[in-house]
C-alpha cells in the first residue's frame, strides 16, 4: 500500500515539475525530458533557447546562447546555471526572441542577452552576457522610488513589466512600448501612461506588438453619465444615421491608432493642444481640434476649409461640406469611425507630396483599389438619396427644433453637418462594406441633433431592451440587406461574440444621460433599428434583466476578476491586434470585441495573438499563414474561436513564432495537448523557403503522447518549440486536485450554457413578462440574479483552481476551504430563489415561451437538464435543470474528501479538508430537503381549493404539514364545522369554510395538555390575541405537530425564515422555542391596542418586558410592559391635530395607566412634574403654565387630587405679581390662606370661590392694617378694624377696593400713651388665618410614607419598607448602569454605600446613634433614596414658596414654623426606619465618655454638649437648613432690617476709634488690655494708634458665624471666640483665671463691634428660633445670651 504523505513533502522531488520540450505535431515527435536535480516551477521559451526556475529560485538557461562568451560553442544542450543570481531568490522568468529576463522576490528585474534596441534596459552595451539588475525608477514620486515588479514579458526588442502596484513599465525599441515617444531606443523603463490608474492583470509581448489583461474599469469605478466626445480626438464617439427605415448606431469609435501626436505632427493634422495627453482628460467644452487632412493626388477629395470646421459658438455658422463635382472616377472613403486613419511606421500622413498609397509593412492598401461603387454617379445619387430621406424625416420627427429647420433650410448641400463633428478622410484598408463604407458620414447625425431621436420613445427602447433583445432581428437584416461582397467590415464584428458587451451596456443604470448627448448607443456594432421594432419596444415592459451580475461587487479580493478587458499596441500589420485592421497603434487600445468575454490570460506568438477566457475558449487573431490560429477564419485581424470539438476546455495556452500549444481537458482523467500551426521537420538543412511551405494543421490537433507525460500542469511555447510541465501523480494528490479543477472548469462551462442557450433566448421573447405575470417574472429575475452570482462565484473559483494548478500545491490558498462561507450563502441564497420560483407555480408558467423558442420538444432544455428520465412533462424538466447545482455541491464534497485522503489523519490539512467537506455535504442535504419542501408545498397549492390560494400562496411559504387527513381538529368545535389547519414556515393558518385566519409564528406558543385526566391527545396553542386547544387523533400526532410547531418557530425566531439552519453555521437546534422572545405583533380584535402594532418582548402571549406600540393614529407608547399592560418607566405621545404637536408623558406606569411620577408636556405649552394616579394628576405635582419661553409663565405646586388642584398648594400668578399660599378645592381657592404681592401687600384669611371671601387681615407695606370681612379680592365689605402705622384706629362697616377711596362708618381711636387699650392694638398675631404649618405638603409625606410601603403615616412594617428601600435603590443602579452619564461618580459611590443598612441590637448608643446620622446624611443627599427624594421635593415647595415675591418679611413665622414641621415629620419617618430610636428630647442609653463629638470628616454637625439627648434639629437641620438657607435667611433680614440698621451705624461709628481707646470706652478692665500683639509673625507693642489687632484672632472666630448654617454651627463659633478671648488673657495674666460676667462682657463687646457682623440681629434671631431646646439651659444658653445682650447693647449704646 503507497505511504501517506504529509503536505509538507507532499511529492518527492523526482516526480514534480518534470520538463518536457518538443517540436511539431507528428507521431513520430518524442518529447524530451530535461533532466534537472530539482523540479521545475516555470519554464519561458524564445526564439532559440529557453530560460528555466527551478525550486529554490534558482535560474538555468539551455539552447542557443550566443551573449556567453566563455561558452565553446553557443549551443547548448545541458541547462547551464545562471551563477550569478545564485545569491537572489528567483520569482518569475521571461524570454524573447534573444534575451531574457527574471524577477526576484523582492521585486527586482535582471535581465541579459541581446541589447541592440535597448531591450535590456541597460545603456550602452549591446550584449549583455549575464544577468544585470534594471532598476525601474518612479520619477513622478520624490524622491524617486523604486517601483516593485510581479512579472516581466519580452518580445523581440522591448521589455514590458507589471509592477505591484499594477501598472505597465516598457523599455526597449519600437510602437510596441506604448510610450509618448519617436526617439528609440528607450534605456531607461517608462511608466506606459495611458494603462496608469487602470488595474493591469498580465502582459505578453510578441515579436513586435504587446498585450495586457486589463481588470475592466466597471468592475472597479462607480459608473459615471457616459462621455460624448473622444477625450483625444474630441471626435464624437456615438454617431448614428438614418437609412431608409432603418437607424444605424454605433460606437465603435478609436481614437487614431490610441496615438498622442508631438507638436510638429500636431500642427499639421490636428488644431489641438499635444497637452492632452492622457485619455479621457479634456473636457468636453475645449476647442475641437477639426480634422482638415488633404490628399492632392486622390481624384476627388473632400475639402474643408479648416476655418469653418473650428468650433464654433454660434449655431447658425453650420459649416457645408462641399463635394465638388468631377466628371473623374471618384474614390470616396468617408469614415467616421475614426480608427481607421492610416500611419505607417507610427508616423500620421500629412505631406501633401506623399502618395495616396501606402505601405504599411507589407500590407498594400491603395485609394481606389477597394471602392465598391462602379461610378460617380452612383455613389452621388446614393448620398443624395440617403440625405434627403434623413432631412425629411428629421423635419417630419421634430418641426419645432432648430436644428431641423436649419438642416432643412439648404437642402441644395447634400451633406450638412454640425460644427462639432470632424469628418476624417482616409483610405479604408481591407474593404469595408457598403453600409460602413457611406452611412457613417452620410448625414452625419449631429450630436445635438441626436436628442430629436428621443421623440422615437428611444428612451423606452433602452429602458425596456431585455438582454439581447432583438438580436436575431439584427442579425438578420444585417444577412438580408448586406450581400457583403466579401468578408464584413473589419469593424463590424461577429454579432454573436458582442452579445455579452450589449447586456452589459444594457444592464447600465441611467442610461440616459442628460443634456446635448440625450442618447446612449447600444452597440459598438452598428445596429439597424426600424421603426417597427422602435414602435413595438416603446410598449412598458418588465424591468430587464441582466444576464451578467452588474452590481455585484468582485466576491473577495482574493478571487480572480472576470471583469476584464484585452489592451494591445504595437505592429498590426498582421492583424495581431485584434481591432480589425492592420495598422498600427502607438498607445495601448483595448480590443472591444473582447470586452465581456471573461479573458484570464493572453499569449502571444511572433505573429498572433491568443487570449484564453474563464469559459475554457480560447480566441485567437492574427497571422494564420501556419494554420497557427487555429481557425480558418477571416478577416484574421479579428478575434475567432479556436476550432475545438465540444467538451474539450482549454485552461493554458502557449504561442510560438509560427505555432500555438493548448492544454485541455478532455474526457479522461489527465489533461490533454493540442497543437495548431506548422509541422517542424526534424531535417538540419532545412531552408527557409521550404520552412514557409511546409504542412500545417487546419485546426488544433491532439498530441498523441501526451497520455505518457503525466498530469501537465502548464504549457509554454516559443520559436519553433513546445514545452510542459508536468507532474507524476503520487498518492492520488495530484490527480485530486486535477480533478476538482477540471470538475469547476465543466460546471462553469454548464453555468454558462444554461444562460446562453437557455436564458438569452427566453429573456429576447417579447411576450415572456406579459405571459408570467409581474410577480412571476420578479421571481424570475430574481432567480437569474442569483444563477448569475452563483455562475459569477464559479467562475472565479474555476480561474483560481486553474491559476492554482500552475502555482504551487499547497491547500492552503484554497477559496473554496477558506471562504467556505461565501460559495454556501450563495448556493442557499440561489436554491431559495429556485424553489420561490418552483412554489409560485413559475417553472409551469415558462414551458409555454419554452416551446415558443425551442420548439415543441424544446430539445436544449432536455439535453442541458441531463434528465435520465425519458418522457417527463417540461414543467418537471425546467425544475431538474435548476437545482443542477446542489449535485456540485456533492462534488465538491466527494472531491475534498479525495483530497483529504491523501494527508495524515492527524494533520492539520486532513482537518480542514474534512471540516469544508461535511459543511459542502450537510450543505447540500439541507438543500435536497429544501428542495422537497418546496415540491411538496407546490404539490399542496395545486389541491388546495383555489379562492384561499390566492391571499395564502407566497414565494418564501413553505407547508411543513396540514390536517386536511382529519388527524387534527378543533376540540370543542361544532358538529358541522370544518376546521383545516396548515402550519407554514412563518405561520400557522387555521381554515373554516371560506375563512381562514392566519397565526403568525413569531407570536405563536404551544404547550402539550396531559392526558391523564382527559384521556384526548391536545395541544393548547396561545397567540396574543387568542387561545385554542387543537385536538390530534393519536399520540404520534401529537408529537409530530408539536415537534414541527416548535422547530417552525424556532426557525421563525431565528430570522433564518424558509431556509431553515443552514448547516454551515453549526447552530445546535433546541427542542423548544424560548417561552420569553422578540417579536413583532399587530393586533386586530376590539380592543384599546386594535390595529396597533406591538414590537418588543414577549413571555406566554403577552406584551412583557421593553417594547413599543404604535397605534394608527399616531399614539405611540415606548417602554416596559408587564403581563401586556403598561408597567413601569414609559414614555407615551399623543399627536395633536389642531395645533399640529404633541402630547407627551414620561414617566411611571402600573396596569396599563400613568401611575406614579411622571412629567405631562401638553400641547398647550403647560407642563405637568408630580404624580399620576389611573391616568391622572393625583398626589403632589407642579404645574407650569403659559409658554415656557415667555417671561411670565405661572407656576402652581401642592396637591391634585383627579385631576385637579385640591389641598394645599402654592400658586406663583408671575404676571399679576401674586402669591397665594393656601388651600384648594376643585382647581380653586377654598380655606384659609395667604396671598402676598409684589407692592409689599399681605393678606391672610378666608377664601372662597377662588375670592376672599369672610374674615381676613391686610397688612399693607407701611404696617397700615385691616382687619373684617371681605367679598372680593382686596375688596372690603363688611365690619372690621382699619389700624394706622402710628396706632390710630378706626373700627365700623368697610366697603371699597383697597387702593382706591375706601367708604367707611365707624368710630375712630386714638388711643393715648397711658391707654391700656394700646396693648389690644398691637396684639395682632398674624398666622392665626394661615394654614396650619402641620397640614401643609400633606401629599409629599404621604407619597414617601407610600413609597416605603405604608397606606398611611406611622402604620407599617418596618422589614417591608427597608425592602422597597433595597428595591428603590437596586433599579436606580441598575438604570444608572445603562447610562452612566445620568449620575456623577460622587452620586455612584453614595448609592454604593447606602446598599449596607445599620444594623442593631438592643437599645441605641451613642455610637449606633452616629452610624444612624451619618446613614442619614447620605440618604438625603441623593434623590434615588425615598428620604433623599423627600428632603429633594420639601427644598423645592420651600424655595417656591418664599422666593421673589414670597420673599416677605410678615412669612417669617410661617417659614420657621414649616422647617420645624418638617423636622417632626421627617423625624417620625426616621423613628419608623429606626424603632429603637428614643423620642424626641429621649436619652441615649449609655452616657457619653466625650463631651464632644464630631464627624469623622472633622466638621462638626451639632454641638457636643446634648450628645445623650436625642433631637430632630440636631439630627435633621444639618441635613436640611443648608439648603433652605437662603430664603430663610433672606427673610430674617427683611425682618429685622431698621433693628440691623440702627447697630451697623453704631458699629461704623465706633470701630473708627483706635483699639485702647475702644477698650477704655467700653470700660474693660486695664488689666485685659493686651501688651504686645502679633502683627504678620512678628510681635509688636500696643501704642495709643494700633487698630484692629487686639483679641484679633477672636475676632476672626467670630466673622466665621456668618459662613455656617445651623444654629448648632453658629454656637459652637460662639463658643470658640470665648474660648479664644480667654486664652489670650490667660497669657496676658499668666496665671489661672475665672471670667465674671462684668469682666467678660466689656470684652466680648469688643470683639463684637471688631467682628463687624453685618446681619447680627438676623443670625441672632435664627439661633433663638431654631435652636435645639435641650441647649437653652447650657454652656452654649449662656454664651448665646451674652451675644444677644452685646446686639442689644451696641444699638442703644450712647456714645459721649
Amino acid at each position: 500500500m503507497e505511504m501517506q504523505i504529509s503536505s509538507g513533502e507532499e511529492d518527492g522531488s523526482g516526480e514534480r515539475g518534470l520538463l518536457h520540450t518538443w517540436r511539431g505535431y507528428s507521431y513520430s515527435t518524442t518529447p524530451e525530458r530535461v533532466l534537472l536535480s530539482r523540479p521545475v516551477l516555470q519554464a519561458a521559451l524564445g526564439a532559440r533557447h529557453g530560460v528555466l526556475l527551478v525550486e529554490g529560485g534558482q535560474v538555468y538557461s539551455f539552447g542557443e546562447l550566443p551573449w556567453k562568451q566563455n561558452q565553446t560553442s553557443s549551443v547548448v544542450t545541458e541547462p547551464v546555471l545562471e551563477a550569478v543570481l545564485s545569491e537572489q531568490h528567483v520569482v518569475f522568468v521571461a524570454a524573447g526572441s534573444a534575451h531574457s529576463g527574471v524577477v526576484t522576490e523582492d521585486g527586482g528585474v535582471h535581465m541579459w542577452g541581446e541589447n541592440a534596441h535597448g531591450q535590456c534596459g541597460l545603456l550602452g552595451l549591446s550584449v549583455i552576457p549575464n544577468p544585470t539588475p534594471v532598476g525601474v525608477l518612479d520619477s513622478e514620486s520624490t524622491p524617486p522610488q523604486t517601483v516593485k515588479i510581479l512579472e516581466v514579458a519580452c518580445g523581440d526588442q522591448h521589455t514590458l513589466a507589471l509592477s505591484a502596484k499594477h501598472e505597465v513599465w516598457a523599455w526597449g525599441s519600437g510602437c510596441q512600448l506604448g510610450l509618448n515617444t519617436s526617439t528609440f531606443p528607450v534605456w531607461k523603463p517608462q511608466k506606459v501612461e495611458p494603462l496608469a490608474g487602470r488595474h493591469v492583470l498580465q502582459v505578453a509581448c510578441g515579436a513586435a506588438h504587446s498585450l495586457a489583461v486589463v481588470r475592466s474599469s466597471e468592475a472597479l469605478v462607480p459608473r459615471k453619465p457616459p462621455q460624448d466626445k473622444c477625450g483625444q480626438c474630441h471626435q464624437l464617439l456615438y454617431t448614428m444615421t438614418d437609412k431608409e427605415d432603418h437607424v444605424i448606431i454605433s460606437d465603435g469609435h478609436h481614437c487614431p491608432l490610441g496615438v498622442e501626436l508631438d507638436c510638429s505632427e500636431t500642427k499639421s493634422a490636428l488644431e489641438g493642444s499635444p497637452e492632452q495627453v492622457k485619455q479621457g482628460k479634456s473636457s468636453p467644452s475645449e476647442p475641437v481640434p477639426s480634422v482638415s487632412t488633404q490628399i492632392p493626388r486622390s481624384p476627388t477629395s473632400i475639402t474643408i476649409p479648416e476655418s469653418t470646421l473650428l468650433s464654433d459658438s454660434t449655431p447658425a455658422s453650420e459649416p457645408q461640406i462641399q463635394v465638388p463635382a468631377s466628371s473623374q472616377e471618384p474614390t470616396i472613403e468617408v469614415s467616421t469611425e475614426h480608427e481607421t486613419s492610416p500611419v505607417a511606421n507610427g508616423e500620421v500622413c500629412v505631406e501633401a507630396s506623399e502618395s495616396c498609397t501606402l505601405e504599411p509593412d507589407g500590407c498594400r492598401a491603395t485609394g481606389g483599389k477597394y471602392s465598391p461603387f462602379p461610378d460617380e454617379q452612383a455613389v452621388k445619387a446614393y448620398l443624395k438619396r440617403l440625405s434627403d430621406h434623413a432631412l425629411a424625416e428629421h423635419v417630419a420627427k421634430a418641426p419645432s427644433t432648430l436644428h431641423s429647420a436649419q438642416l432643412s433650410s439648404d437642402p441644395a448641400d447634400p451633406f450638412t453637418s454640425d460644427p462639432l463633428i470632424p469628418v476624417a478622410q482616409s483610405v479604408t484598408p481591407m474593404g469595408s462594406a457598403l453600409n460602413n463604407l457611406v452611412v457613417s458620414c452620410a448625414s452625419a447625425v449631429g450630436e445635438r441633433v441626436v436628442s430629436t431621436y428621443e421623440a422615437l420613445s428611444l428612451r423606452k427602447v433602452i429602458g425596456y431592451w431585455a438582454p439581447g433583445e432583438g438580436r436575431e432581428r439584427v442579425e438578420e437584416r444585417l444577412r438580408l440587406e448586406e450581400p457583403m461582397q466579401g468578408k464584413k467590415s473589419s469593424s463590424l464584428g461577429d454579432i454573436r461574440e458582442e452579445e455579452a458587451e450589449l447586456s452589459r451596456r444594457l444592464s447600465l443604470p441611467g442610461l440616459l444621460s442628460q443634456g446635448t448627448h440625450a442618447l446612449l448607443l447600444l452597440h459598438p456594432v452598428y445596429r439597424l433599428l426600424s421603426p417597427r421594432l422602435l414602435r413595438r419596444t416603446s410598449r412598458p415592459r418588465a424591468r430587464a434583466i441582466p444576464l451578467t451580475p452588474g452590481g455585484i461587487p468582485e466576491a473577495d479580493a482574493h478571487l480572480p476578476s472576470l471583469q476584464t478587458e484585452v489592451w494591445s499596441w504595437g505592429r498590426g500589420q498582421e492583424g495581431q491586434l485584434g481591432h480589425g485592421d492592420l495598422l498600427p497603434r502607438l498607445q495601448p487600445v483595448c480590443v472591444k470585441s473582447l470586452n465581456g468575454k471573461e479573458v484570464l490570460r493572453v499569449a502571444a506568438g511572433a505573429h498572433h495573438s491568443l487570449a484564453l477566457t474563464a469559459q475554457s475558449q480560447v480566441f485567437s487573431w492574427g497571422c494564420n499563414t501556419s494554420g497557427q490560429l487555429g481557425h480558418m477564419e477571416l478577416p484574421t485581424s479579428f478575434p475567432h474561436l479556436a476550432k475545438l470539438s465540444d467538451g474539450i476546455r482549454v485552461w493554458d495556452i502557449g504561442a510560438g513564432q509560427q505555432h500555438t500549444l493548448l492544454l485541455a481537458d478532455g474526457d479522461c482523467m489527465q489533461p490533454i495537448l493540442y497543437y495548431s500551426g506548422q509541422q517542424v521537420k526534424e531535417v538540419a538543412e532545412q531552408t527557409e523557403e521550404e520552412e514557409q511551405t511546409g504542412e500545417y494543421t487546419q485546426q488544433p490537433v491532439l498530441l498523441p503522447f501526451c497520455m505518457n507525460l503525466g498530469y501537465v500542469s502548464s504549457v509554454c511555447a516559443g520559436g519553433q518549440t513546445c514545452a510542459a510541465l508536468t507532474d507524476r501523480n503520487v498518492m492520488g494528490f495530484i490527480a485530486s486536485l486535477h480533478e476538482l479543477a477540471a470538475a469547476e472548469r465543466k460546471y462553469y462551462c454548464k453555468l454558462s450554457n444554461i444562460k446562453s442557450l437557455l436564458l438569452q433566448p427566453l429573456l429576447k421573447l417579447d411576450s415572456l413578462s406579459s405571459g408570467l405575470g409581474q410577480s412571476t417574472a420578479g421571481l424570475l429575475q430574481n432567480m437569474i440574479g442569483r444563477l448569475s452570482r452563483l455562475s459569477q462565484l464559479t467562475g472565479q473559483n474555476s480561474a483560481s483552481l486553474t491559476s492554482f494548478l500552475r502555482r504551487s500545491r499547497d491547500i492552503r490558498g484554497l477559496v473554496i476551504l477558506d471562504d467556505a462561507h461565501l460559495f454556501l450563502d450563495t448556493y442557499s441564497e440561489y436554491c431559495s430563489a429556485v424553489g420561490d420560483l418552483l412554489v409560485m407555480g413559475g417553472f409551469q408558467a415558462l414551458v409555454k415561451p419554452c416551446h415558443d423558442v425551442f420548439g415543441k420538444g424544446a430539445e436544449v432544455v432536455q439535453r442541458l437538464s441531463e434528465c435520465s428520465e425519458e418522457g417527463l412533462p417540461l414543467a418537471d424538466v425546467l425544475p431538474h435543470l435548476f437545482y443542477l447545482p446542489i449535485k456540485h455541491l456533492h462534488e465538491y464534497g466527494r472531491l475534498l474528501l479525495k483530497l483529504a485522503t491523501c494527508y495524515e489523519v492527524s494533520s492539520v490539512d486532513y482537518q480542514k479538508l474534512q471540516d469544508a467537506c461535511s459543511k459542502y455535504e450537510s450543505m447540500a442535504l439541507h438543500l435536497k430537503k429544501r428542495r422537497k419542501e418546496a415540491e411538496c408545498t407546490l404539490h399542496f397549492w395545486k389541491s388546495f381549493p383555489g379562492k384561499m390560494t390566492d391571499s395564502l400562496r407566497k414565494p418564501s411559504r413553505r407547508l411543513i404539514c396540514e390536517s386536511s387527513n382529519k388527524a387534527m381538529t378543533l376540540q370543542n368545535a361544532g358538529r358541522f364545522s370544518v376546521n383545516w389547519f396548515m402550519l407554514f414556515n412563518d405561520a400557522l393558518v387555521h381554515a373554516q369554510f371560506s375563512t381562514h385566519h392566519i397565526f403568525p409564528l413569531a407570536t405563536l406558543w404551544v404547550e402539550p395538555i396531559s392526558e391523564e385526566n382527559t384521556g384526548l391527545y391536545c395541544l393548547k396553542v396561545t397567540s396574543p390575541e387568542e387561545t385554542f386547544t387543537l385536538l390530534a387523533s393519536s399520540p404520534a400526532e401529537k408529537a409530530k405537530w408539536f415537534r414541527s410547531i416548535n422547530q417552525a418557530v424556532e426557525q421563525a425566531l431565528s430570522g433564518l425564515g424558509h431556509d431553515g439552519i443552514p448547516p454551515s453555521t453549526g447552530v445546535a437546534q433546541r427542542a423548544d422555542p424560548p417561552i420569553s422572545r422578540t417579536a413583532s405583533y399587530t393586533f386586530y380584535k376590539d380592543s384599546r391596542l386594535k390595529e396597533a402594532t406591538y414590537e418588543g418582548r414577549w413571555v406566554s402571549g403577552k406584551p412583557h418586558g421593553r417594547g413599543v406600540v404604535k397605534w394608527l393614529d399616531g399614539r405611540m407608547y415606548t417602554g416596559a410592559f408587564k403581563n401586556g399592560l403598561e408597567d413601569g418607566f414609559g414614555d407615551y405621545v399623543v399627536p395633536n391635530k389642531n395645533l399640529n404637536s404633541c402630547d407627551h408623558y414620561q414617566g411611571q406606569w402600573k396596569d396599563g395607566k400613568m401611575h406614579g411620577f411622571g412629567t405631562f408636556r401638553y400641547t398647550s405649552g403647560e407642563v405637568y412634574e408630580g404624580s399620576f394616579q389611573d391616568n391622572m394628576r393625583h398626589g403632589h405635582g407642579m404645574l407650569r403654565s403659559g409658554k415656557l419661553n415667555s417671561t411670565s409663565p405661572s407656576v402652581f405646586i401642592g396637591q391634585w387630587q383627579y385631576d385637579k388642584k385640591s389641598g394645599y398648594g402654592v400658586f406663583d400668578d408671575i404676571t399679576r405679581g401674586e402669591k397665594y399660599m393656601g388651600m384648594w378645592l376643585d382647581d380653586q381657592r377654598q380655606g384659609n390662606g395667604v396671598v402676598v404681592t409684589q407692592f409689599g401687600l399681605y393678606y391672610e384669611g378666608a377664601f372662597s370661590n377662588n375670592k376672599m371671601m369672610g374674615t381676613g387681615v391686610l397688612l399693607s407695606e407701611d404696617d397700615t392694617t385691616f382687619e373684617g370681612e371681605f367679598s372680593e379680592d382686596w375688596t372690603l365689605n363688611g365690619k372690621g378694624m382699619l389700624t394706622m402705622p402710628n396706632g390710630d384706629y378706626i373700627e365700623g362697616s368697610f366697603s371699597g377696593v383697597w387702593g382706591t377711596g375706601l367708604k367707611m362708618s365707624g368710630s375712630y381711636y386714638k388711643p393715648s400713651l397711658y391707654d391700656s387699650d394700646k396693648e389690644k392694638a398691637h396684639a395682632l398675631k398674624l398666622g392665626r388665618l394661615a394654614v396650619h404649618s402641620e397640614e401643609k405638603w400633606k401629599a409629599v409625606f404621604v407619597e414617601c410614607w407610600n413609597r416605603l410601603g405604608c397606606d398611611c403615616p406611622g402604620q407599617g412594617q418596618t422589614t417591608t419598607a427597608w425592602d422597597n428601600i433595597a428595591v428603590e435603590l437596586t433599579a436606580n443602579l441598575r438604570q444608572q448602569r445603562d447610562s452612566p452619564e445620568l449620575l456623577s461618580r460622587s452620586h455612584h459611590k453614595t448609592l454604593e454605600s447606602l446598599e449596607c443598612i445599620p444594623h442593631h441590637v438592643g437599645p441605641v448608643t451613642l455610637e449606633v446613634y452616629h452610624t444612624i446620622r451619618r446613614y442619614l446624611v447620605k440618604a438625603c443627599d441623593t434623590p434615588l433614596h425615598p428620604l433623599g427624594r423627600l428632603v429633594e421635593t420639601l427644598v423645592s415647595v420651600y424655595r417656591m414658596t418664599y422666593v421673589g415675591v414670597g420673599a416677605n418679611r410678615r412669612l417669617l413665622p410661617q417659614a420657621v414654623n414649616e422647617i420645624k414641621s418638617y423636622l417632626s415629620r421627617i423625624f417620625q419617618l426616621v423613628r419608623f426606619l429606626f424603632p429603637d430610636l428614643p423620642e424626641e428630647g429621649g436619652s441615649l442609653a449609655d452616657p457619653p465618655k466625650e463631651t464632644g463629638i464630631s464627624d469623622p470628616a472633622g466638621k462638626q454637625l451639632e454641638s457636643p454638649k446634648p450628645g445623650c439627648v436625642v433631637s430632630s434639629s440636631a439630627l435633621l437641620l444639618p441635613v436640611l437648613l443648608p439648603r433652605l438657607y437662603p430664603p430663610l435667611f433672606t427673610l430674617y433680614a427683611l425682618e429685622k432690617e431698621k433693628e440691623d440698621d440702627v447697630y451697623w451705624e453704631c458699629v461704623l461709628r465706633l470701630n473708627k476709634q483706635p483699639d485702647l481707646a475702644l477698650l477704655a470706652f467700653l470700660g474693660v478692665q486695664q488689666k485685659f488690655w493686651p501688651v504686645t500683639v502679633t502683627v504678620h509673625g512678628e510681635k509688636q507693642q500696643v501704642l495709643s494708634s494700633t487698630k484692629d489687632a487686639c483679641f484679633a484672632s477672636a475676632v476672626e472666630t467670630l466673622q466665621q458665624i456668618s459662613t455656617t448654617f445651623t444654629p448648632s454651627d453658629k454656637l459652637q463659633v460662639i463658643q470658640l471666640t470665648f474660648e479664644e478671648i480667654t486664652q489670650q488673657v490667660l497669657t496676658l495674666l499668666k496665671q489661672d483665671f475665672l471670667w465674671s460676667m462684668d469682666d467678660l462682657f466689656p470684652v466680648f463687646l469688643f470683639v463684637v463691634l471688631r467682628a463687624r457682623i453685618r446681619n447680627l440681629g438676623s443670625e441672632v434671631s435664627l439661633i433663638e428660633d431654631l435652636m435645639d431646646p435641650c441647649v437653652q439651659h447650657g454652656e452654649h444658653g449662656i454664651m448665646f445670651t451674652t451675644l444677644k445682650a452685646c446686639y442689644y447693647q451696641i444699638q442703644h449704646e450712647k456714645v459721649t
